[in-house]
């Protein structure tokens, strides 16, 4: 059994001085096949302990329904840590951010019209305990007072950027507790006054979270906790993209520098990220500060070590900067597991096709309703969105408003498409309707809701209206569309699929694969959308970029035939996919 306590200042690990030295893996944006090598690596580099969020959202998509096997085998991805040889941080906050979809809460919570998040609000407490009912004893067995790996529990997350219910805090650590929680508890909040007074509770060690200054940061910190360890619990050595922005990158050096100060401060430093990982599927959050921005696919981060699982100079840099500190050689650290082979697959050409817009009854249940409702209340999550009226005509030169749109609507008129109003660009289409009327059509992509900061409470849709000049529209056919099964589409076979269309459609080809490895979907000639592999969801694309390939891991390949769907939201030059053996992030 193996305790962490803290001491004057100083952690201690079965009664000797500790110094932890961590880096984030999120289980949940590497395929299972890939933990036991990404751990590995992070031992490699000198690295004791790993650290994992646990977002509730996958493991509750659905109210009362709850999932943990596979991606989200959270108890086989701490037992395999612990085999070998490291330790475990968990932070299995309700609110985890993370640039994860909402934070990490789940979406059917917004189902609740008067919730309130993140505070002693009594419904969003029920979930909250429904929940830890379910997720605390699995990782009982784990902890290390049990002879499991994890040292330390988080409670909340950066709670001091949100909010100041200290009741709220206090509540979260009960809960943990009561269920039987006895390792060391903590928080992390940002080294800023009004942070650390919202987020931090008596009795729970505070730790503050940065990327550089950080002499500036722990003096920050030493004036609320004079007792506590330095520990910086996330150490930004890179960053995430948004979508329509720069690919964000740290020089190795100055993250070694900055690495080096904490170390010689006799600091504990959890580097966040060591390695990032993808965003599949829907998962990728959002961030709204003047505007929406959505996040990319990719989580590579800029992190040691790639999106791929790739050595960096980053890594390379890191690894001497322990080796250095600790008087060791970097051949005195376990060594690196087999390579993991790149493929070139080469070109794949879509050779089916099936229009969304003409088959929205094979895709969707359709619910009527007097006004266009936002996803959450008609019972859906993630995805997609249609909602259908007839329009009266004539009318020329009427402005369509879309009353707060999120995130992305495109607009069709008897099928043909008009434009696209975006949340961040929202002004109105100019539409004519002909004599006799026509059926209105917009198509709205959920790109992912915020997952940080004040407008946390993200609705998805239509959330307000729609309206022709001052004129709203009602009676609408609603069409959810979540994608969570590509089995339905009705695909057919045609002679020829480089048209232009402008319409959302469903693309499908095959490839052959006889010797399986990592490889890199690229799009080059597409607009926006997403792609599956063999069913399972990559992710987004979109040629704005700046994002250009999309990962794709060996282990989603099977040996002989493999099938590859895109889901092209308005047209491709050249409906062919090439496969890659080099990632691009822009």
């Amino acid at each position: 059994m193996k305790t962490l306590q803290v001491k004057d200042a100083q952690f201690y690990l079965n009664g000797q001085p500790y110094q932890i030295l961590s880096g984030a893996i999120h289980y949940f944006r590497v395929v299972p096949e890939y933990w036991e090598d990404r751990l590995i690596k992070l031992k490699a580099c000198g690295f004791n302990t790993v650290e994992t969020y646990i977002p509730w959202n996958l493991h509750e998509s659905r109210e009362g329904f709850f999932f943990f096997e596979g991606l989200a085998d959270v108890e086989r991805f701490i037992r395999l840590a612990g085999e070998l040889g490291l330790h475990v941080i968990v932070r299995p906050s309700p609110y985890i951010c993370a640039e994860w979809e909402f934070g990490g809460l789940p979406a059917w919570l917004l189902q609740y019209p008067d919730i309130r998040l993140r505070c002693m609000d009594p419904v969003y407490l029920e979930k909250v305990d429904s929940y830890y009912d379910v997720l605390i004893p699995r990782l009982m067995p784990l902890l290390s007072t049990n002879g499991g790996p994890i040292i330390a529990m988080q409670i909340e997350n950066e709670y001091g950027s949100y909010g100041n219910d200290a009741a709220y805090l206090t509540y979260l650590k009960d809960v943990l507790i009561k269920r039987g929680v006895d390792v060391l508890l903590f928080t992390s909040d940002g080294p800023e006054n009004g942070m650390l007074q919202g987020g931090t509770i008596p009795g729970t060690l505070a730790t503050v979270n940065f990327g550089s200054r950080p002499e500036e940061a722990f003096a920050q910190l030493r004036k609320y906790r004079s007792d506590d360890p330095l520990v910086c619990m996330e150490y930004w050595n890179g960053w995430f993209d948004h979508w329509l922005k720069q690919h964000h990158t740290r020089s190795a050096d100055e993250v070694a520098d900055v690495f080096e100060r904490m170390l010689q401060a006799g600091a504990s430093v959890n580097f966040y990220m060591f390695h990032g990982g993808t965003n599949f599927g829907f998962y990728n959050g959002a961030n709204f500060g003047e505007k929406y921005a959505a996040t990319i696919t990719s989580y590579d981060y800029d992190a040691p070590l790639s999106e791929c699982g790739d050595e960096t100079e980053k890594y390379r840099a890191v690894r001497s900067a322990i080796a250095k500190f600790q008087g060791k050689d970097v051949q005195d650290f376990p060594q690196w597991p087999a390579a993991i082979p790149k493929k070139n697959y080469g070109l794949v050409s879509m050779t089916e096709k099936a229009d969304l817009l003409e088959n929205l009854p094979f895709l969707s249940e359709p619910v009527r309703r007097t006004c266009p409702e936002p996803m959450e209340k008609i019972g859906q999550h993630y995805g997609f969105i249609v909602y259908s009226t007839q329009v009266t005509g004539p009318r020329s030169g009427e402005e369509l408003h879309l009353q707060e749109v999120h995130d992305r609507a495109q607009v069709f008129v008897d099928g043909i498409y008009q434009g696209t109003v975006e949340r961040w660009d929202p002004r109105p289409l100019s539409l004519d309707i002909p004599d006799g009327g026509a059926k209105l059509d917009i198509v709205v992509e959920n790109m992912g809701r915020v997952n940080y900061g004040p407008k946390l409470k993200d609705y998805k849709g239509i959330t307000e209206g729609v309206r022709l000049n001052n004129q709203f529209l009602f009676d609408w056919t609603i069409y959810p569309l979540p994608m969570e099964n590509t089995a339905s589409i009705p695909f057919q076979r045609v002679p020829e699929l480089n048209e232009r269309g402008d319409r959302p459609a469903f693309y499908k080809g095959e490839f052959s694969v006889e010797e399986k490895g990592d490889t890199f979907v690229r799009l080059d000639g597409w607009s926006k959308g997403v792609v599956w592999v063999n069913g399972f969801n990559l992710g987004r694309y979109w040629e704005k970029g700046p994002q250009r390939t999309l990962y794709l891991p060996a282990p989603l390949l099977r040996q002989g035939s493999n099938e590859i769907i895109v889901f092209e939201l308005h047209f491709s030059q050249n409906p062919v996919v090439e496969l890659t053996d080099a990632p691009d992030l822009g």
